[in-house]
């Protein structure tokens, strides 16, 4: 949510922003936010005259009853009623405007920083790094093989059925479409890449969280998911829970109306959990197998942070994914996201690509954002400085590292040979073999 503090500061910028989000009506709504401020401030500055008045009146009470002057002393006690009766409308009135106010910014989205390119959908994302030569961005790294089309080769969904790996039919008759499972060297191969996501997690600082995978309303609120993705998630409606979209929601809200010591800066989190959503409307042949799933499996790794320090902890998260991607022998690529095809709640976000040769496409397997303050201030996450023991917002970030259903596509798509399915070298410790047959 944003501040007043930065819509005060800057109101040009923050109307520039929203306009690069694409967001719809961004002067009319924060116009709003300041009237509806200004209502505020007024309805307080009434209670104050009031309440010193009242105050005023209240001292004289006792003189005048002193003096004998019992009338007088009776129309002081009834003014003074009155301005009690004035400082309460005066109450509702405040509690009025801020609850507008507040419910007015949970659905303006963040400002995007300065380094956004400014686009309105996927196509203007920016390919900032790649491994694969003639794909934008600098080349980086040595990429295991060349990128090949070959139509030959099989999409996952049929090396699935081949080697019995996922049944998505079994699926949709216990549960529906986009319900997998996973069966012998499948289910495996998912254990595998779960347990060595976790130890380089584990390996680069991260403490393991094991968190709930239904959070309540105030979660889906402080990480911005509410209003904004409601449709999206799958709702417990008689015990008002959700299901979470990502671990994102239960770990980054362990921290909510917490304040930490600046000593403990940066928190480290990761957590792996089934993750839910709706995603309505998704069908076509880019949804299909494993492209789009209503529950998969994902590790998340979660900092809390200072503004000062959070730049460099985004650039590590981001090295973290990408060295993931490199030790599982995959082409990747990295885009910096246009400001139409960011989320509702990030500043900076990178999305991390698969190429998968078999379905001659880009598989998205990671966005790692930068939220500033505005989870913070959602969730009121703050820490105390050690300079000046002022509290004040931290900053929040998080990223999949790495979400598995398009990895697992990738892998079983490019790994494809003739004696079985190639396991990275890196991941044959995890899955006790180097070969699916």
């Amino acid at each position: 949510m944003l501040t007043l503090k930065q819509i005060y500061d800057d109101k040009a910028k923050v109307i520039a922003g929203l306009n690069k989000k694409h967001f719809s009506g961004a002067q009319e709504a924060i116009d709003e936010v300041l009237r509806l401020d200004g209502e505020r401030k007024a309805a307080q500055q009434e209670k104050d005259a009031a309440a010193a008045q009242m105050n005023q009146i209240s001292k004289s009470i006792g003189m005048l009853m002193a003096k004998g002057q019992r009338e007088e002393a009776e129309a002081a006690k009834a003014q003074t009623g009155a301005l009690k009766a004035k400082i309460a409308e005066y109450d509702e009135k405040m509690a009025a405007a801020e609850e507008a106010q507040t419910k007015l910014l949970l659905t303006i989205p963040n400002v995007p920083y300065d380094i956004v390119p400014e686009g309105a959908a996927a196509e203007d994302n920016l390919v900032v790094k790649s491994n694969v030569p003639h794909h934008g961005g600098d080349t980086v790294g040595t990429w295991v093989g060349e990128v090949n089309n070959d139509e030959a080769k099989l999409p996952h969904w049929e090396l699935a059925k081949k080697y019995n790996l996922i049944d998505f039919d079994l699926g949709v008759k216990i549960s529906g479409a986009g319900f997998p499972v996973y069966i012998g060297q499948g289910a495996r191969l998912q254990r595998a890449l779960i347990n060595f996501f976790l130890a380089e997690a584990n390996k680069a600082g991260y403490t393991e969280i094991m968190p709930p995978t239904v959070v309540n309303a105030a979660s889906g609120y402080g990480t911005g998911q509410l209003p904004d993705k409601e449709g999206q998630m799958y709702h417990c409606e008689v015990d008002d829970l959700y299901l979470i979209p990502t671990a994102e929601v239960p770990v980054t809200n362990l921290y909510r109306d917490v304040i930490i010591d600046e000593a403990q800066l940066p928190i480290k989190n990761c957590a792996y959990t089934e993750c839910f959503r709706r995603e309505a409307g998704s069908y076509g042949k880019d949804v299909r197998g494993l492209n789009r799933l209503h529950e998969f499996s994902k590790i998340e790794i979660v900092r809390i942070d200072t503004p000062e320090h959070s730049d460099a902890s985004h650039k590590e998260m981001l090295e973290h994914v990408e060295g993931l991607l490199q030790k599982l022998e995959l082409p990747y690529r990295i885009l910096r996201l246009s400001g139409g095809d960011m989320s509702f709640t990030a500043a900076l976000c990178y999305d991390f690509e698969v190429y998968s040769e078999a379905q001659h496409r880009w598989l998205e397997v990671s966005s790692t954002s930068n939220f500033d303050t505005y989870q913070a201030n959602r969730l009121k996450c703050r820490y105390r400085r050690a300079e000046d023991k002022k509290v004040v917002l931290c900053h929040t970030l998080n990223g999949s590292a790495l979400a598995l259903p398009r990895i697992v596509a990738a892998l079983l798509e490019n790994n494809q040979c003739e004696e079985g399915i190639r396991i990275p070298k890196a991941l044959q410790p995890y899955f006790g073999d180097d070969m699916i047959r």
